[in-house]
């Protein structure tokens, strides 16, 4: 195959920390490695928030548009924003590990009270755009004040030190990867099986064009962890189910057990305005898992 790979990104600091992480995985295969940094939909717009802007896949349309006019090689992408269903011409070749999947509370200093459920003072203003994070933080903490907020990491953290918000939700894998430093804020870590995170978040997926052969054989061969797509094809199975996209209050997460079973963590609401519920569910298969939970959400 040919020596030479474009590989299609973002450019906020999280987007690039992910492309150079593949560039950096390739090369010790003896590949020349380029990166193309490309504006998305998600990036273009800052002002609304994610179920004000129409369509899916704001974050990944305009890569996936590049991959189908042969201006790059392989998109990587945070996993939880690729649409459930791949767009004509191009498909997921491999998966990353998984960083840690949970959301973190990062809150001023100022605003913590540890006699409060997860030590955030009452009715403090919490910045977040994604309606998952605002239904479980609303079922948790009712007291508190939502704010929508966009940008990329930093930013929103640094909306705390403008006084913009008193806290943010953001997810731990984004934190630990551009190891941000978050030592002036108590930072609440909160359990994926409580707090349930986004389908797929954690997992870094490598897009390719479905006949580029040479590109997603190498991707498989040496990025690919098939346990690790086991579980987030049950995620985002239950949510394609569901019929979802990032606007939808939906967190789900799967792990497999040693013995080879499958558990899932589920929290789902229609809508905003509708009542959050949850539910657990184990299988010793995937098949018929995420029907089952889809199931229980729609009878």
């Amino acid at each position: 195959m040919s020596k030479r790979i474009r590989i299609g990104t973002r450019g906020s600091e999280l987007a690039l920390w992910q492309a150079n992480f593949a560039k950096n995985s390739l090369e010790k295969l003896g590949l020349e490695v380029t990166l193309v940094t490309l504006k998305t939909k998600g990036d273009l717009i800052q002002h609304l928030s994610f179920d004000k802007i129409e369509g899916k896949g704001f974050f990944t349309s305009e890569l996936e548009q590049a991959l189908l006019e042969n201006r790059i090689d392989l998109a990587v992408h945070s996993m939880k924003d690729l649409p459930t269903e791949s767009s004509k011409g191009v498909m997921i070749a491999g998966v990353s590990q998984r960083e840690d999947p949970a959301d973190w509370l990062i809150i001023d200093k100022a605003k913590v009270d540890g006699d409060q459920v997860i030590t955030l003072a009452k009715e403090a203003v919490v910045g977040t755009s994604s309606n998952r994070r605002k239904a479980q933080l609303c079922f948790i903490r009712p007291d508190v004040i939502l704010k929508d907020i966009r940008g990329n990491v930093p930013t929103r953290v640094r909306k705390i030190e403008t006084g913009e918000v008193d806290a943010v939700i953001l997810a731990a894998a984004g934190l630990k990867r551009i190891e941000l430093d978050l030592g002036h804020y108590e930072v609440v870590k909160l359990h994926p099986r409580e707090f349930v995170p986004a389908p797929a978040q954690g997992v870094m997926a490598f897009q390719c064009r479905t006949d580029d052969d040479k590109t997603v054989e190498m991707i498989r061969r040496n990025l690919h962890h098939p346990a690790i797509a086991r579980v987030t094809n049950i995620e985002r199975k239950i949510l394609r189910l569901l019929q979802g996209g990032c606007h939808l209050p939906l967190g789900v997460y799967c792990e497999q057990d040693k013995m080879g079973y499958y558990h899932v963590w589920s929290a789902y609401a229609a809508s905003l305005s509708e009542p959050l519920r949850h539910f657990n569910l184990s299988y010793t298969t995937a098949d018929g898992l995420a029907e089952a939970v889809v199931e229980n959400y729609l009878q």
